[in-house]
């Protein structure tokens, strides 16, 4: 990852997006340039001088300070989440010209038995864990029934972000697609921010923008979102259409470990749809001979 790039383009995406009205400084008219603030502007509302943050969002980290990112993010009117990526991106930028470099934390590519068996013991809702780069590294049953077109290639280990960019398959399967597309480029946003030197993440970010124009596009709005609640509206192949809501908690065993539960409504069709499905994987425990 090229951590210069990336806090150049984050910081002047956040500058375009905001207007002198938006942050209470007054507008004298006439047709600017680029939409958004400009530079002058964010020094003036982040107490610093105009060349030290022209030189900040050049992508010069050096020196920058926790103080003078907390500045620049209130003068940009960065959210929690945006205000930690910033952070994460200065780190990294900063790692990155260190003689030795940090090296990034292992990933574990299995989940403990443990949480395996938690999973497993959730026989009525489909449940997984998946990891920041959003590989799925367990399921349930009805998980694997429910997202089954993802794991058709058992050579490669599933992940979400893949599978809804370049399988044809999961336009049909995910009935709000573009919503669904948002929310997992934010989801790798962040991760490529607080894992700047994780090759196999490096690696899937450029699969996914070589192979897919919609993920280039939407990659280069630099947008950062956490998703720990949300609905997601499904079309599955047996029972039909599902409306589901999901949580996120995270998982103790290594980074960005996090164990996803779908539930529908009781009484919906959906929760109906639900129980077909889990009718459908599970295994008597007597067979007629």
């Amino acid at each position: 990852m090229d951590q210069t790039r990336d806090i150049r383009d984050f910081l002047t995406s956040r500058r375009a997006r905001l207007t002198p009205q938006e942050v209470g400084l007054p507008d004298f008219g006439g047709r600017r340039r680029v939409p958004g603030l400009r530079r002058e502007e964010v020094a003036l509302l982040a107490g610093m001088s105009v060349e030290y943050y022209v030189r900040f969002e050049r992508g010069n980290a050096s020196g920058i300070s926790e103080g003078i990112i907390d500045g620049v993010s209130r003068a940009l009117r960065l959210d929690d989440t945006e205000r930690a990526h910033l952070h994460d991106l200065v780190r990294a930028a900063n790692d990155g010209v260190r003689p030795v470099r940090r090296r990034a934390p292992a990933r574990p590519r299995t989940i403990a038995p443990s949480v395996q068996q938690l999973l497993d013991a959730m026989t009525e809702v489909p449940a997984l864990v998946q990891d920041g780069r959003l590989d799925v590294l367990g399921t349930n049953a009805m998980a694997r029934a429910l997202f089954s077109p993802m794991f058709a290639d058992v050579d490669r280990t599933p992940n979400f972000a893949r599978y809804l960019f370049l399988d044809p398959r999961s336009a049909s399967f995910y009935l709000d697609w573009e919503d669904s597309a948002d929310e997992l480029v934010a989801l790798l946003r962040i991760e490529t921010g607080r894992a700047p030197f994780d090759r196999e993440l490096s690696d899937l970010v450029g699969e996914l923008a070589t192979r897919s124009e919609p993920f280039r596009a939407l990659w280069g709005a630099h947008d950062v979102r956490e998703h720990r609640t949300g609905r997601k509206r499904l079309r599955h192949e047996i029972v039909g259409p599902v409306e589901l809501e999901y949580q996120a908690l995270d998982v103790a065993g290594g980074p960005g470990l996090q164990l996803v539960a779908f539930t529908a409504e009781p009484g919906s069709a959906s929760a109906t749809a639900l129980q077909l499905l889990g009718n459908l994987t599970s295994v008597p425990a007597d067979r007629p001979s």
